[in-house]
C-alpha cells in the first residue's frame, strides 16, 4: 500500500507496470493518494527507493486482493454495535474490500437463523467475521449460523472463550463486544489488530489450499484483461468496479447485459475467460461473479 501526495504518483503506477505487477485500487482524497498494488517480492527495493524519493509511505497490505464479509445478527440498534463499523473500516485500512451484512433473522438465541440466500452471499467472500455481543451463552448457541459456511469464519465477542468451545470457527477474538462508542483506546485498537491478524491467518490457509491445485490463471491478470476488453467497467458507478477474490473476482456490471462479453475476454494464449472460469450471477445485486478453474480441471496454465 502506497500512501503519498498526488504529485508524481503516476511514477509509482508506471513502475508497478514495468515490474510486472498490478494496480488493484486507487483512491484519491484531495492532495493524497492511496494505491493498492501487487509487486514481485524481489523488486520491492526498487519500489521502496522511489517511495522514499517521493516522500511517501509504503507498507505491506496482507489483506489486499480479498473480499471480507462482516456479519451482524441484524441491522437494528441492539445488534449493530459500533465495533462492527470499526472492524469493517479497519479491514479496509489493511487492504481488504469489506462488505457489511445484517441478517434478516439473526435475533435471539433460540430462533436465530440464516437463510439460503445469506449463506450463498457470504460464501462468495474469502472469509467472514461475525460480530457478536457480550454473553458467552449467546455466542455458543449461535454457532449454527455459520456451521455450513465454506469460507473461514472469524468470531468476535466480549468474553474470553477458548477456540475449542467454537469448533466451527477458524478463530475466536475476544474483547470485541457490544460497546456504545468508537474504538479509540489502545486496548480497543489492539483487539482490531487481533482481528486483522486472525483474518490474515485464515486467508493464508485458503492460499495454502489453492496452492495444492493452482488456478489456471491469476485473478489480477483476469482483472487487467476485463478492464481492457470490457471498457464499460471503467465507467461503473461503483467505487471499486472489480473486486478481487483469492479464486476469482466480482465484476460490478449487470449480469444479463455483460456476462457474454466477460466470458468472451480473450488472452494472448488464445483461450477465452469462459473456457478457464465459471462466469455466473452473483448474489450481490445483479453483478457478475467469476470463479477461475484449477489446473486439475483445465489441464493447462495461462
Amino acid at each position: 500500500m502506497f500512501t503519498g501526495g498526488v504529485y508524481k504518483h503516476d511514477l509509482v503506477t508506471e513502475l508497478v507496470e514495468d515490474l510486472g505487477g498490478y494496480l488493484l485500487q486507487k483512491n484519491v482524497t484531495q492532495s493524497e493518494v492511496i494505491l493498492l498494488m501487487l509487486v514481485p517480492h524481489e523488486d520491492m527495493p526498487v519500489l521502496e527507493a522511489l517511495t522514499k524519493e517521493l516522500k511517501g509511505k509504503l507498507e505491506r497490505a496482507p489483506l489486499a486482493g480479498t473480499e471480507i464479509a462482516v456479519v451482524t445478527p441484524t441491522l437494528a440498534i441492539h445488534h449493530l454495535p459500533h465495533p462492527a463499523c470499526d472492524v469493517a473500516e479497519y479491514l479496509r485500512r489493511h487492504g481488504a474490500k469489506s462488505n457489511m451484512i445484517g441478517m434478516s433473522r439473526g435475533v435471539a438465541k433460540k430462533i436465530a437463523q440464516m437463510d439460503e440466500y445469506e449463506t450463498a452471499l457470504i460464501n462468495e467472500h474469502d472469509a467472514v467475521v461475525f460480530t457478536f455481543g457480550n454473553f458467552a451463552d449467546c455466542i455458543l448457541k449461535k454457532e449454527h449460523l455459520y456451521r455450513t459456511l465454506t469460507v473461514p469464519v472469524i468470531v468476535t465477542g466480549g468474553p474470553d472463550m477458548r477456540k475449542e468451545d467454537l469448533p466451527y470457527a477458524f478463530e475466536y477474538v475476544p474483547n470485541v463486544g457490544r460497546i456504545a462508542h468508537r474504538s479509540r483506546k489502545a486496548t480497543e485498537i489492539g483487539s482490531l489488530d487481533n482481528i486483522v491478524a486472525a483474518v490474515g491467518r485464515a486467508l493464508d490457509s485458503v492460499r495454502t489450499s489453492i496452492s495444492k491445485d493452482p488456478l489456471t490463471t491469476t485473478p489480477p491478470r483476469v482483472m487487467d484483461a476485463v478492464r481492457e476488453q470490457v471498457p464499460d467497467v471503467l465507467i461503473s458507478h461503483s467505487p471499486l468496479p472489480i473486486a478481487l477474490n483469492l479464486n476469482g473476482l466480482r465484476i460490478k456490471l449487470p449480469y444479463e447485459e455483460y456476462h457474454e462479453a466477460v466470458a468472451g475476454v480473450r488472452f494472448e494464449e488464445g483461450v477465452t475467460l469462459g473456457e478457464i472460469a465459471k462466469v455466473m450471477p452473483s448474489r450481490m445485486k445483479d453483478y457478475i461473479l467469476v470463479r477461475i478453474l484449477p489446473v486439475s480441471e483445465t489441464g493447462f496454465v495461462v
